[in-house]
């Protein structure tokens, strides 16, 4: 569940960089490092993302024994839309980033079973399973061990957290989730039976598991986030408590105001 925003309790003095590929993004990261100099994750108070969205996931998943004891992350957008990202300013950057306002989420923990081996992944957006082939995928789902939907015939299905709500969910028209909700979506990928069927909204500590039908004929990938795995058969899906994350945003630009207006956007 994503906790109310609150006030970092510490002064900012070392900074960890990291940066995409991106020319522009390298370019900052040389700029920055040389302004405010770079200390390795594990002795910094802080690591500022240089990026998009998916470079910040990338730098979740990197740093997450770093980010699980407390690391917080300041991005910077160097990326598209950069929604988990703050303005881009070489400008005051320390005192930014410890006037910054803390959003805490936890993550999803998928485990997919596939040809006999089982995969393990953590998804700070959404879990989706999806076809490989022109075929639709045929599945089943339940929640918290009983059946809900016997038989879904759809591209595919998601699940998405609030933070994830306005990514992959909004495109495939899920419900936005404010911060904070104790809520989970879940959204299917163009039904075609049920056809009236748009999803759900489930208790965030819910227990779906997706079973894939018929998985030789019609294979399924999953994917947490961007990270995919191919011919799945099974696929359980559960708040991870153990984990959480800290993102921090300028103030008044936090994730949940930039959720907020999404549901506003026109």
């Amino acid at each position: 569940m994503e906790k109310p925003l609150a006030k970092p309790s510490k002064t900012m003095k070392k900074l960890a960089f990291a940066a995409s590929q991106k020319p522009s993004a390298q370019d900052a990261l040389k700029t920055l490092t040389a302004q405010y100099g770079h200390h390795t994750p594990s002795e910094a108070d802080a690591i500022v993302a240089l990026g998009g969205d998916g470079f910040m996931l990338q730098t979740l998943r990197t740093h997450i024994h770093l980010i699980r004891k407390g690391l917080p992350i300041y991005g910077m957008n160097k990326g598209t839309i950069g929604f988990l990202m703050n303005e881009y300013s070489e400008i005051g950057l320390l005192e930014r980033v410890s006037k910054a306002e803390e959003t805490t989420v936890r993550p999803l923990k998928m485990t997919a079973t596939g040809k006999g081996t089982t995969y393990e992944e953590l998804a700070f957006n959404e879990v989706s399973l999806y076809r490989q082939t022109q075929q639709a995928a045929h599945i089943k789902i339940s929640v918290d061990g009983k059946t809900r939907l016997e038989h879904l015939i759809a591209d595919g299905v998601l699940i998405a957290t609030p933070a994830g709500s306005t990514a992959y969910n909004l495109s495939a028209h899920g419900p936005v989730i404010p911060l904070g909700a104790h809520i989970l979506a879940l959204t299917p990928i163009s039904a075609f039976r049920p056809r009236r069927w748009r999803g759900a909204l489930l208790n965030a500590d819910a227990k779906v598991e997706f079973e894939v039908l018929n998985s030789d004929k019609r294979p399924v990938a999953a994917s947490a986030d961007n990270q995919e795995i191919r011919n799945i058969e099974k696929v359980s899906i559960e708040q991870d408590s153990q984990t959480s994350l800290t993102l921090l945003f300028d103030p008044n630009h936090g994730l949940g105001e930039k959720i907020l207006r999404e549901q506003f956007a026109s």
